[in-house]
């Protein structure tokens, strides 16, 4: 199976690992089950919006058993932000081009930040979504880091309400 985002490992020579669902997964613990990973190696991507007008977006992530501060994420981020909300799947799909629970933080627009929590550069291997809903990837956490170009910052809370 080949996704944009096989295509750009590919390209860059990242070394992966695919992992196959047998049905879509909306959930991290369901994502978990289903590639068999646990969920302190899996990132979780999620979207922030800007409140104000124009919209701005932001891609924030952090491990599967962590909650996202999104008033973290906006202290991390240069220039000025405004409050930070959860983008829509709506918005998701226009911004990103990948359905909600298929999101990851590569091969998107350019002018999008993304922050992750400093936590998922201490672990050797992470899993993300590959943009199908039907497969994850691993890769190392260097490469991710390393190809998304990601600031990182302390944005995430450690209670687990995924």
């Amino acid at each position: 199976m080949t996704t944009k985002v096989t295509a750009l490992l590919d390209a860059h020579g990242v070394a992966y690992r695919l992992l196959p669902h047998s049905e879509p997964v909306f959930t991290v613990e369901a994502a978990a089950r289903q590639r068999g990973v646990v969920k302190e190696e899996m990132v979780k991507s999620i979207l922030l919006r800007e409140k104000a007008e124009p919209r701005r977006y932001v891609m924030a992530c952090v491990l599967g058993h962590m909650r996202l501060d999104p008033q973290a994420v906006r202290e991390a981020l240069p220039g000025e932000w405004k409050r930070l909300t959860f983008a829509s799947a709506a918005e998701i799909l226009a911004v990103t081009g990948y359905v909600q629970g298929a999101v990851n933080p590569l091969c998107l627009p350019p002018e999008i930040p993304i922050v992750f929590d400093e936590a998922i550069a201490a672990c050797t291997k992470v899993n993300i979504s590959s943009g199908d809903p039907l497969l994850g990837i691993e890769l190392a956490a260097a490469d991710l880091i390393r190809l998304t170009d990601a600031a990182l910052a302390p944005i995430a809370r450690t209670a687990d309400v995924s």
